[in-house]
């Protein structure tokens, strides 16, 4: 899966592709400028990449000036013999946020899913995350359930899924 889309006329093009072993210390260093506690740790990235249950997902974003950079990604988890595919991180580089550049990755990842099958995409948010649930509301999802406690710092998440 990859595709070149302007994000805005004056915005590098960004390509959404499946991530690569090469990727992982780009993909370490967006998850510690994209968050601030709750990261995957490098082996957990590791592995996503080269799970055949999982998807990882990269944003490149290429201005013409030198190779492309990584500024988003998202990864998802598939299980055997389910129709429901779990988001469990979407990531976005700080320096991009407010662009659009979200709706991109969780477009591709709704694709991602459906490609393998999946009727359903879940996942969770924290209840603090307004631009996330903003986000995840205006794309058709509803929350169904709220998991007391489940970040590092004792935040609650609000589950949310979506048919696709």
């Amino acid at each position: 899966m990859s595709a070149a889309l302007p994000l805005l006329d004056t915005a590098p093009a960004i390509a959404i592709r499946p991530a690569r072993i090469e990727d992982l210390d780009a993909l370490v260093a967006l998850e510690h400028a994209a968050f601030s506690s709750d990261r995957a740790e490098r082996r957990a990235i590791r592995h996503a990449i080269r799970s055949p249950s999982m998807t990882v997902l990269v944003a490149l974003a290429d201005d013409g000036e030198g190779p492309a950079m990584l500024v988003g990604a998202a990864t998802l988890e598939r299980r055997r013999g389910s129709r429901n595919a779990r988001l469990s991180s979407i990531a976005v580089s700080p320096a991009r946020a407010g662009l659009g550049l979200g709706g991109l990755v969780l477009d591709a990842a709704e694709a991602d899913a459906r490609a393998h099958g999946c009727t359903h995409l879940r996942l969770e948010v924290r209840a603090d995350n307004g631009a996330g649930i903003r986000l995840y509301e205006r794309r058709g999802y509803t929350r169904f359930a709220v998991i007391e406690d489940y970040y590092e710092d004792g935040m609650e998440a609000w589950r949310y899924v979506k048919a696709l």
